[in-house]
């Protein structure tokens, strides 16, 4: 709890940073130049009067441009370097859970699942079960010797000696790494991932394929580039363009990674220029932007920060998403972490009352404490007299000053209008709700409305302005399995309900709006109600009439001689046709009656049947005759003309 509860701190201060931003204006410059020798690049301004380029409003950003327009651009210097592009170490597990989010779309929880597949040992033919990687729990970037030596070999074998350093590539663990376990890796370098793929299912051979690679390039030589920085002088205003381009792809052979965009902006290729030539403006762009807020995390961004915080351990990520998400603390929209109405409640109470346990620096100091207590550096007994007698008074404050929202509740402005009694949000099976604060001698309950940013927020009392038709008292919004529906307020004395459904974006009381339609079995008006399978019209008179206005097939009932046979749904949502005069009627049958006569023996109708093989076709009811025709094409044959 108290890692995971760290983990919901983060991202409800994140998200309240969100909140709280307020977006400013700037404005980029950017020139499509060309100088003597090609090709044509473009160069974005970064200094305005010998400082920052910072336009904050469309009056500068004019100005800017009337300057840029009327002066010459001129090469102030051209640079020329050597950059070198370092190989990363093999995976640790943090970086393997946000790689594989970032590269392959993985959850952090697929990415352990599949990490411990290959671990535990995959079927390859003749040779039984091999355990492909190394174990997939650790913070140690440590490599073994026979492992170096392998890939040191494979690396000459395959690529050259070119690629290889000259002597195995150690990489340091980050401080506090407990360094128990190796690097993740191919347990041999041999078993490239072309030579397993056979034996991997997709994922698995993208997940291998990624620690077969990065553990390769790990040990293989750096990536060279030219990079060219060319700086212009327009007037006050300083352009600069970068380029790269590559000498030698080192590493890069065998693993890219995930390109940044700076890296991306500086591929482009630069031309030759002399430092005072002037060169042509063949474009000029400005654009208006705002600053963004910070974005919300995502799974491997929040690994990231726990990692670099030192909170947590490689066995425990997956864990501390898992449980946060699961107890409803947060949710996810979209691949991203927003906290819910209960974990920002709940956040809010710990940090009030526990404020120092669920610090950011507290938790990883904790985590180095364990560390020191497990290498025997600190007697556990002090650690835990030391913790706890800071803690218990905090404690015994809590159990008598926070507030406890079970009995309670969060306190609204709403009133109860069953006794006028202040109404308070409580939370329920389906999510929060509002309660009257005089329970349990008023039972009174009322839904909660979502704001514009999807954060409950009090119904006022009568909004939907909603009477109930058999005892006149005002509807309340309520929630149960099925949705929201209004529900009499008169409960339990009066237990009607209205459904509510989402029609062209507005929220319509399904049971009240009455049809012109009449009920053809007692004269009563139709009204729309709706069902598990969607809207449909039904007797007003409900239940003393049960009429259902149902999908009529024209077809004259061959049981009653009275009713006609209408389409009707099963209770699991399978349509069937039976008689309009149920339960005076009890006829059913499952295929669709046509009204066509039968050319051969006379029937009143026919019953249509469709098969993916040979298509619709109608045939005759009567078992002495066998009249059968296909009006219909086969799905298979319709879809490959469609093709064609």
């Amino acid at each position: 709890g108290r890692v995971q509860t760290v983990a919901v701190r983060l991202i409800v201060d994140r998200e309240r940073e969100i909140r709280a931003f307020k977006p400013e204006e700037y404005w980029d410059f950017k020139a499509l130049l060309r100088g003597s020798q090609p090709p044509d690049f473009e160069a974005k301004a970064v200094k305005y009067k010998a400082k920052k380029f910072k336009i904050s409003n469309q009056e500068e950003a004019d100005a800017v441009r009337d300057e840029l327009q009327q002066v010459d651009f001129i090469v102030r210097d051209q640079k020329k370097k050597e950059k070198k592009r370092r190989p990363v170490p093999p995976y640790i597990t943090s970086k393997l859970q946000q790689d594989a989010v970032r590269q392959l779309g993985f959850t952090v929880k697929k990415t352990m699942s599949l990490a411990q597949r290959l671990y535990e040992g995959v079927p390859m033919g003749d040779e039984g079960p091999v355990g492909l990687i190394t174990y997939m729990r650790t913070d140690s970037t440590r490599v073994a010797a026979s492992a170096l030596e392998e890939a040191r070999e494979f690396i000459e074998q395959r690529f050259g000696k070119n690629y290889l350093p000259p002597k195995a590539i150690h990489y340091r663990s980050k401080k506090g790494a407990q360094d128990a376990h190796e690097a993740i890796r191919p347990t041999s370098v041999l078993r490239d991932p072309a030579s397993v793929k056979s034996y991997l299912k997709r994922d698995e051979f993208r997940l291998y394929t990624l620690i077969w690679n990065r553990f390769v390039a790990s040990q293989m030589k750096p990536a060279l580039f030219d990079q060219t920085e060319i700086l212009i002088t327009a007037g006050s205003v300083d352009f600069k363009a970068v380029g790269s381009v590559m000498k030698f792809d080192g590493f890069l052979k065998v693993y890219q990674g995930a390109e940044t965009a700076a890296e991306a902006e500086s591929s482009a290729r630069l031309p030759q220029l002399k430092v005072g030539e002037k060169t042509e403006v063949i474009k000029l762009e400005r654009e208006q932007k705002f600053t963004q807020p910070p974005a919300r995390y995502n799974e491997a961004s929040l690994v990231k920060a726990l990692e670099e915080k030192g909170i947590g351990r490689p066995s425990t990520y997956q864990q501390i998403l898992t449980v946060i998400t699961s107890r409803d603390y947060v949710k996810k929209e979209k691949n991203r972490f927003q906290p819910t109405e209960l974990g920002e409640l709940v956040n809010d109470l710990l940090v009030r009352h526990f404020d120092e346990i669920f610090d950011y620096d507290y938790t990883a100091k904790l985590e180095k404490d364990l560390d020191r207590i497990e290498e025997g550096e600190e007697n556990w007994i002090e650690a835990l007299n030391r913790f706890y007698s800071g803690f218990k008074p905090r404690l015994l404050s809590a159990r008598e000053q926070m507030q406890n929202l079970r009995q309670t509740g969060v306190p609204t402005d709403e009133k109860c209008e069953k006794c006028d009694s202040p109404m308070v949000i409580r939370r329920g099976r389906y999510g929060p709700f509002l309660s009257c604060s005089n329970y349990p001698k008023c039972r009174n309950t009322r839904e909660l409305s979502k704001d514009a940013n999807g954060n409950p927020s009090a119904l006022k009392n009568g909004s939907l302005k909603v009477n109930c038709d058999k005892c006149g008292r005002l509807m309340v919004l309520k929630t149960g399995p099925y949705g929201s529906f209004l529900a009499c307020s008169g409960y339990p004395e009066c237990k009607n309900t209205k459904r509510l459904v989402e029609k062209d974006g507005e929220t319509v009381v399904v049971g009240q709006k009455e049809l012109e339609e009449k009920c053809p079995k007692c004269g009563t008006r139709l009204v729309l109600k709706a069902g598990r399978f969607g809207e449909f019209a039904a007797c007003g008179n409900y239940p003393e009439c049960r009429y259902i206005k149902s999908e009529s097939t024209g077809v004259p009932c061959p049981k009653c001689k009275q009713g006609e046979i209408v389409a009707k749904r099963s209770r699991r949502g399978k349509v069937f046709y039976g008689c309009d005069q149920y339960p005076e009627c009890d006829y059913v049958i499952w295929q669709k009656p046509v009204k066509e006569t039968c050319p051969e023996c006379g029937a009143d109708y026919l019953l249509e049947k469709v098969t993916a093989k040979t298509g619709k076709i109608w045939y005759c009811d009567n078992r002495d005759c066998s009249y059968k025709i296909v009006v219909g094409k086969p799905k298979k044959a319709a879809r490959s003309a469609s093709s064609k």
